[in-house]
């Protein structure tokens, strides 16, 4: 089981855990401000920007080329910006934290 911690636009922290799915999957069903998912998934939309924190780059790995693609239309994006929709939830990425974009 991972346990995940977002931190929304208005600073606050919302831990949850889960075992598998993704890290988009997790924040939309514990209503995460900020974490739309409306493409359901599948890399399209963007709506569920976040940032990782950096100690945790490694954990997460790196966005494929049709998520950096996607991410290059987002104006805020950086170094550490992924689409957690290509995230899955794994003990992998137990206690990492994000940061929603909007």
């Amino acid at each position: 089981m991972a346990k995940i911690t977002f931190i929304t636009s208005s600073n606050e922290k919302i831990t949850v855990a889960a075992t598998d799915g993704s890290v988009m999957e997790l924040a939309v069903n514990n209503n995460v401000q900020g974490i739309d998912g409306d493409c359901g998934g599948v890399c399209s939309c963007a709506t569920c920007h976040v940032f990782v924190a950096p100690e945790d780059v490694d954990k997460v790995g790196v966005a494929s080329e049709i998520e950096t693609d996607m991410l290059e239309l987002a104006d805020d994006a950086n170094e550490y910006s992924r689409l957690c929709c290509q995230i899955p939830v794994t003990d992998a990425i137990n206690n990492v934290v994000f940061t929603v974009a909007k």
